[in-house]
């Protein structure tokens, strides 16, 4: 089975083709500029590489595309389309309705249009790109929509109600949702593998990158996770403030005059990395930063190690203890200076990392030897975790 998993943003199209006999990528890449111009980048597994402008009035003209560029010419990977089983599409928010992936209908593109209010950049543009993708494939092709929301959902109401007047869940469903729930759950699965089994295990996952989050995650199950009702909620990241005194939001409202959606543009667009250090939203050029004597970017290298470190605190309290911590993401897997700050001074809570191991790369356990509590480097692929589930999902069909 081939499947096409598709990530869809307002002006841009990103997808891989992987073969589900083997799990390899055949060939992926992105359309961009989608309602400007277009533009479309296209690589295979044996290193061809085509790029192109053409242009993408909307979506549907972005897939006609990649059919084409998938079946001919010099980026051709198969010789029709009739050989892509099924598409899978990723989805940033499913509400409390969606809690596992699901086969995509005219009421689950209708129900996920309803959620835009939650996910207002996201939402919207997946559910075209499904309306599109049908036009394209024919809803002969089934279709399966895969939500980041959806791993959190086994958070107890605990954890995942806001100290607001109830009512507020009831009318406007405000509560924690998480997100990055598709990484989440590929490492945590990974772990459970190389492990033997998920059962018993105490887990926690360090989704590292622009954006960044962490979850608590008990026998597979997650307990716990750093974002909230937004991404904007958990510690500090490239451009996000992370959680804050939320006095300080109407505070600096008042002070400069701002709108919410102006003040929502600062605390998500202008803050975090960028905000503090003065320098970059890129953990990179902090470094470098720092290196070269800039303070304010080697104090906002101390604030999202500190920050870190306080979830895996707190989140080893609420399971009563951990297993294992795992890196992943961008700054996870890559940053070994990171890892070494957060993981400083942590043998109390059984963490040792061994310095020789945390210099490489890819799946690797850096904790010593007589470490009680594993450390790993797991890289996450969402895409074939997505490519997985729907493989499951459409093989039921049959």
């Amino acid at each position: 089975m081939k499947v096409l998993v598709i990530n869809a943003g307002s002006s841009s199209l990103k997808y891989q083709l992987i073969d589900m006999e083997n799990e390899s990528v055949l060939a992926k890449g992105n359309c961009e500029r989608i309602g400007v111009d277009g533009l479309i980048t296209h690589k295979t597994s044996d290193g061809r590489a085509v790029s192109h402008n053409t242009p993408f009035p909307t979506h549907k003209e972005a897939f006609m595309e990649v059919v084409k560029i998938l079946t001919e010419g010099e980026g051709k990977v198969i010789d029709s389309v009739k050989e892509i089983s099924a598409v899978g599409h990723r989805v940033l928010h499913g509400s409390e309705v969606y809690k596992t992936s699901t086969l995509v209908t005219d009421k689950v593109i209708e129900d996920i249009f309803s959620f835009s209010e939650l996910g207002p950049l996201h939402n919207p543009p997946q559910a075209t790109a499904m309306k599109a993708c049908q036009e394209v494939f024919g809803k002969e092709t089934p279709m399966v929509a895969i939500f980041d929301t959806s791993f959190h959902q086994t958070m107890p109401p605990k954890a995942y109600m806001f100290g607001v007047p109830y009512e507020y869940y009831e009318k406007y469903s405000i509560r924690r949702y998480g997100f990055h729930g598709t990484s989440h759950r590929f490492v945590s699965g990974r772990y459970g593998q190389l492990h033997g089994s998920i059962e018993g295990t105490r887990i926690i996952t360090c989704h590292l990158g622009n954006g960044s989050s962490i979850s608590a995650i008990k026998d597979g199950k997650v307990v716990d996770t750093s974002m909230g009702f937004t991404p904007l909620d958990g510690f500090i990241m490239g451009t996000r403030s992370g959680g804050i005194d939320p006095s300080v939001v109407t505070y600096i409202m008042n002070k400069e005059g701002l709108t919410p959606d102006q003040m929502s543009d600062l605390m998500n667009k202008k803050s975090g990395f960028l905000g503090l250090s003065g320098v970059s939203s890129d953990c990179r050029d902090l470094w470098a930063a720092a290196n070269e004597g800039n303070e304010r970017a080697k104090l906002t290298l101390e604030i999202v190690s500190y920050q870190i470190k306080k979830f895996i605190g707190s989140y080893a309290a609420a399971m009563g203890g951990v297993d294992a911590v795992i890196f992943t993401g961008g700054i996870g897997e890559n940053d070994n200076a990171m890892r070494a700050l957060v993981c400083e001074d942590m043998e109390f809570l059984g963490m040792k990392l061994d310095a020789e191991r945390n210099k490489n790369r890819g799946e690797i356990k850096i904790s010593t030897d007589d470490s009680k509590v594993e450390i790993w480097v797991i890289p996450t692929n969402e895409e074939l975790l997505i490519a997985r589930d729907t493989m499951e999902i459409v093989s039921k069909l049959k």
